[in-house]
């Protein structure tokens, strides 16, 4: 079965950090992009940063100069490192995987999600 699977987040000061893992398995050749999203209570699901198989990168301007992405071809993980932290950062967190098949099938996978909470 084709997934991925998201981990890393947990409870963190203001100020401090985390990584997210977004890790993909079954059986896939690559990973082509990765799409982080977050969700807060009572809100709408926003776009928290992108990335594709040519190295391109985009960021919410909420998070600019403070969360990367960055990838792991070997393990087919894509991380997303997350830095001074805020305590409007609190959210579910997903990972959205755009996945080629070993028999070049492409899966539009969602994580379960995984919680980030920010708060002294």
């Amino acid at each position: 079965q084709v997934q991925v699977v998201e981990s890393g987040g947990g409870l963190v000061q203001p100020g401090g950090s985390l990584r997210l893992s977004c890790a993909a398995s079954g059986s896939i050749l690559s990973i082509y992009a990765v799409a982080w999203y977050r969700q807060a209570p009572g809100k709408q699901r926003e776009l928290v940063a992108t990335t594709n198989s040519g190295g391109s990168l985009n960021y919410a301007d909420s998070v600019k100069g403070r969360f990367t992405i960055s990838r792991d071809n070997a393990k087919n993980t894509v991380y997303l490192q997350m830095n001074s932290l805020k305590p409007e950062d609190t959210a579910v967190y997903y990972c959205n995987a755009d996945l080629i098949g070993s028999d070049g099938t492409w899966y539009d996978s969602w994580g379960q999600g995984t919680q980030v909470t920010v708060s002294s």
